[in-house]
């Protein structure tokens, strides 16, 4: 039987989901994806939860997308651009998914977490990093654009010159600039990292669930109120991005491990 990609427990009034990929560091694939979301869907129904923590087992939160299940198939026929359009708004779901759980949700990060791994972390309403965390945008690397409807997220929690800096150059910025710019709301030592997280959760689980999620889903609302408007097209900028030069030899370079040469097509 398959290991499954995800995992969700419960214990009193605090949910945990951990993604559970650790050897391959927690790399996102798009079954993890449907996953994730109908674990966050699914606590719509769940009266007794008050809170949800997100976790990854191993020495990563994750490294993002599995470029190795990206890869086609030999001799595969490509799927039509319809279908491509459509596949490129699963990561979307996924935040939009995150987003709306209507508890509060708190997320433990370890090591790197980059591209879709910074996408989970940034949908979350509180981030906990360990003091080994380090988290960024690495797509613009790859000659692709940030997707799945994130960069309001990371403008949101860092303003917009510092969101440029994370998303634009592709670096990994460390737990402690990462603290002080506002992306994680507390640094602590790596073994404490869950007791932590679960310290967050039981604070605001502790508290009137009626409020608390109202008072979530109000300021989300705010500070989020033209989010899908303007973010509608990042699928559609993924689309003519992942048909370029230099994405092919983005993706050509980073399985062959040189550095790449990108030529502007």
């Amino acid at each position: 039987m398959t290991e499954p990609v995800i995992e969700v427990a419960r214990a009193g009034r605090i949910a945990t989901v951990t993604l559970r990929r650790a050897e391959r560091r927690n790399a996102v694939t798009p079954a993890m994806m449907q996953a994730l979301i109908d674990a966050a869907r699914g606590f719509a129904a769940d009266e007794e939860t008050r809170a949800v923590i997100f976790r990854a087992e191993g020495r990563d939160f994750s490294v993002g997308a599995d470029l190795q299940q990206q890869r086609p198939a030999k001799n595969a026929k490509p799927p039509s651009l319809v279908m491509r359009r459509r596949g490129a708004e699963l990561g979307a779901a996924l935040m939009h998914a995150i987003e709306e759980i209507h508890q509060p949700t708190i997320c433990a990060v370890q090591g790197i977490a980059t591209g879709a791994g910074a996408c989970i972390t940034s949908a979350c309403d509180f981030r906990v990093g360990a003091d080994d965390a380090r988290i960024g945008y690495g797509e613009v690397k790859l000659g692709i654009n940030l997707m799945w409807n994130a960069v309001p997220l990371c403008v949101r929690l860092v303003g917009a010159a510092r969101a440029k800096r994370m998303i634009a150059s592709g670096k990994l910025f460390d737990a402690a600039t990462l603290e002080r710019w506002g992306y994680l709301d507390e640094v602590v030592p790596r073994a404490e990292l869950d007791a932590a997280a679960q310290r967050w959760a039981e604070e605001y689980a502790a508290l009137p669930p009626l409020a608390v999620q109202m008072i979530k889903r109000s300021v989300n609302h705010v500070a989020g109120a033209l989010d899908r408007a303007v973010m509608h097209m990042d699928a559609d900028q993924w689309l003519l991005a992942s048909q370029s030069d230099d994405f092919r030899e983005a993706v050509t370079a980073f399985f062959a491990k040189r550095k790449p040469e990108f030529s502007g097509n």
